[in-house]
């Protein structure tokens, strides 16, 4: 599953629902809008599974709307849960965000990797060092370093790269 720096979530749903959207997708149901919606229920158990697994489970009825940007990405991990995927892409994940949700998203993906591959683009270092296991930098399209943060944070060729010149070091969790 894709996510992308611009929210995609429905604004108009609430927050349950949009989840209970995401897991309807592995019914092979979702384009059965003539069904009752009551029909759906049965999913609203393991969709409050998942908002809880995102720390949503107090906003389960409010409009998505209506949520901070940070919640709304929060919501967008929750849908992405909800179709069970190996291969989670993350383009960006906090960018656009205040420290507090910075913070509290990177820790929901850190906590959502376990089991699962996430390959991430993200240029903020502190939520780089804290939830990546291997990192690779590229620079124009070429492989410049790959390995561990702590290796790759201290190659020179990064450094430039990213600093302008060799002659400082990354800011970020060291």
């Amino acid at each position: 599953m894709r996510s992308f720096q611009i929210s995609a979530v429905f604004p108009h749903m609430t927050v349950l629902e949009n989840v209970r959207a995401a897991l309807q997708r592995n019914l092979g149901t979702s384009f059965h809008f003539w069904k009752a919606e009551d029909s759906l229920f049965h999913l609203h158990d393991r969709a409050r599974e998942l908002l809880a697994e995102v720390d949503l489970s107090g906003f389960a009825d409010e409009l998505t709307v209506n949520l901070p940007y940070g919640r709304k990405r929060a919501l967008e991990l929750a849908t992405t849960l909800a179709l069970e995927p190996d291969l989670m892409l993350l383009d960006e994940p906090t960018q656009g965000m205040g420290h507090e949700d910075v913070d509290r998203v990177t820790q929901l993906i850190k906590n959502v990797s376990a089991g699962r591959t996430i390959l991430m683009v993200e240029h903020n270092m502190n939520v780089v060092s804290s939830i990546a296991d291997r990192i690779t930098v590229l620079q124009r399209g070429a492989i410049i370093a790959d390995g561990p943060y702590a290796e790759v944070s201290a190659n020179p060729l990064v450094i430039e790269a990213y600093m302008g010149t060799a002659n400082t070091e990354l800011q970020g969790a060291h």
